[in-house]
């Protein structure tokens, strides 16, 4: 049973910063892309964030500079530090993975955590 927990969320002011993380089961974790997605209100879920196998990683142009994305394979664990948080980052963020050369989420989305910021 695959397992994907979102915590770390809640309300800050404009400039904050926040972590998110996310703690996986089920798979094997260190195989797979681990990546962060978002949707905010009125918006369809946008890909935010990813970490390759590798250790190589992307991000969307409205995050660049400002959020970092790591990985932790004896954790199982994946985290996005979120600096200079802005009001259009508000949304719910969630987390997934991608196998091999795929491009596609593999698995089924959990709750997410939301992430306000708000003055």
């Amino acid at each position: 049973q695959v397992q994907l927990v979102e915590s770390g969320g809640g309300l800050v002011q404009p400039g904050g910063s926040l972590r998110l993380s996310c703690a996986a089961s089920g798979f094997i974790f260190s195989m797979y892309d681990m990546v962060w997605y978002r949707q905010a209100p009125g918006k369809q879920r946008e890909l935010v964030a990813r970490i390759r196998i590798s250790g190589s990683t992307n991000y969307a142009d409205s995050v660049k500079g400002r959020f970092t994305i790591s990985r932790d394979n004896m954790k199982n664990t994946v985290y996005l530090q979120m600096n200079s948080l802005k009001p259009e980052d508000t949304g719910v963020y969630y987390c997934n993975a991608f196998r091999g050369m795929r491009d596609s989420v593999a698995w089924d989305w959990g709750q997410g955590t939301q992430v306000t910021v708000s003055s």
